[in-house]
């Protein structure tokens, strides 16, 4: 589910359900929540790195789960996403990722909370939401403005279009992009320069350079939860889970009309 290893001070954590392109199911959710729990807490630990196995980053929160989601059979883990994210907003050392593949998602709006990213050249995330009928999600209606400004975050989470690594780069929402064979030895470089530093040093200069977020990132949440628990198995997010299933585009269009027919009719 997640691999842990420790080098020089860094500790990498791997997600590891290549099967699933690394999706986050309720499982894989509490297992990175614990690893980000353990690591914040271990002295011996002053940087930590997240990656994927396989072809993919992560492809987000498992669809299959979201659809028993909706069908109400589905049972919560211990954290889930909620408790991630609780935990990548808290985290106080530095935070890296090397984004080996496919990112959606969570895959992508990670990077919100990570201090430095790497991509490999041929990475590419998506921020799926709308094609969804959802929301974005973990606080990156703030945090992905505060990177790259409001125009090009709005392009990255209303489109649901894909983004290569270098225009990751170019619009900074990445550090650098690598080739894929290089990827982790880049990003373990980057890494052991910041862990030969004090931790203590480390975290208070991540708290004081995060400090402004703070209060905007829970806010941010507490507004995507509402708009993602009135959107969660609405008509558009439910087009959208069958169309998936069906293995064809979802007709949003015709979901839009159908809804406005529905509501002029409830009128009369």
């Amino acid at each position: 589910m997640i691999r842990i290893e420790d080098t020089d001070r860094v500790r990498v954590l791997t997600l590891d359900r290549p099967e699933a392109l690394n999706a986050f199911n309720e499982a894989l959710y509490d297992a990175t929540c614990e690893a980000l729990i353990d690591a914040a807490a271990d002295p011996a630990v002053a940087v930590v790195v997240i990656t994927g196995t396989g072809r993919a980053f992560s492809a987000g929160t498992d669809l299959v789960e979201m659809a028993q989601r909706n069908s109400g059979t589905f049972a919560n883990g211990k954290h889930g996403f909620p408790g991630m994210v609780d935990q990548l907003a808290a985290f106080p050392k530095p935070l890296i990722l090397a984004v080996n593949g496919l990112g959606l998602g969570i895959g992508a709006t990670i990077i919100g909370f990570a201090d430095l990213v790497f991509m490999a050249s041929d990475a590419r995330i998506k921020c799926p939401f709308t094609s969804l009928g959802v929301a974005p999600e973990a606080a990156s209606s703030v945090t992905f403005p505060a990177l790259i400004g409001r125009q090009k975050a709005a392009w990255v989470l209303l489109s649901s279009e894909w983004i290569g690594a270098e225009e990751c780069v170019e619009m900074g929402l990445a550090f650098k992009a690598c080739p894929p064979d290089e990827l982790m030895a880049e990003t373990l470089r980057h890494a052991r320069v910041l862990a030969a530093k004090s931790v203590a040093s480390l975290v208070e200069s991540k708290r004081v350079l995060l400090a402004a977020l703070g209060d905007r990132i829970a806010e941010a949440r507490a507004r995507e939860n509402d708009a993602f628990r009135l959107l969660l198995g609405g008509p558009a997010n439910r087009e959208a889970l069958t169309a998936f299933a069906e293995r064809r585009e979802p007709d949003f269009a015709a979901v839009d009309a159908r809804t406005a027919a529905e509501a002029a009719g409830a009128a009369e």
